[in-house]
């Protein structure tokens, strides 16, 4: 059983940046995927990015592509979420998510019914 608890949220400006983390503890986390996802209220939990379990697989939402990255520290258990050119749009709860299975591909990833282990969010808020 992964546990995972994220860090990093907070109140920022419209083109900040922010790094999120996600720290898993208790389980396996070097050989399964890594996902990041937000929410905001009335709305489906949305797909942000997602990073294969050694880290040469990444892939992006396009409302996020190229001002977000996402990486992973397998000898720390830790992953990671850099934002930057932060838009107010991009309010949310940030969940890291982590899978159950060792492969991955950008259909499969984007999907979270296929993340077990959720941590239990971080607020991140861009005023305008």
């Amino acid at each position: 059983q992964v546990q995972l608890v994220e860090s990093g949220g907070g109140l920022v400006q419209t083109g900040d940046s922010r790094r999120l983390s996600c720290a898993a503890s208790g389980g396996t986390f070097s050989g399964t995927s890594t996902a990041w996802f937000r929410q905001v209220p009335a709305k489906e939990r949305e797909f942000v990015a997602s990073i294969n379990w050694s880290g040469n697989g990444r892939n992006y939402a396009d409302s996020v592509k190229g001002r977000f990255t996402i990486s992973r520290d397998n000898a720390k258990n830790m992953g990671y979420l850099q934002m930057n050119g932060l838009k107010p749009e991009d309010t949310a709860v940030y969940y890291c998510a982590v899978s159950a299975r060792y492969s991955w591909n950008d259909y499969w990833s984007r999907a979270p019914k296929n993340y077990p282990y959720w941590g239990q969010g971080t607020q991140v808020t861009v005023s305008s």
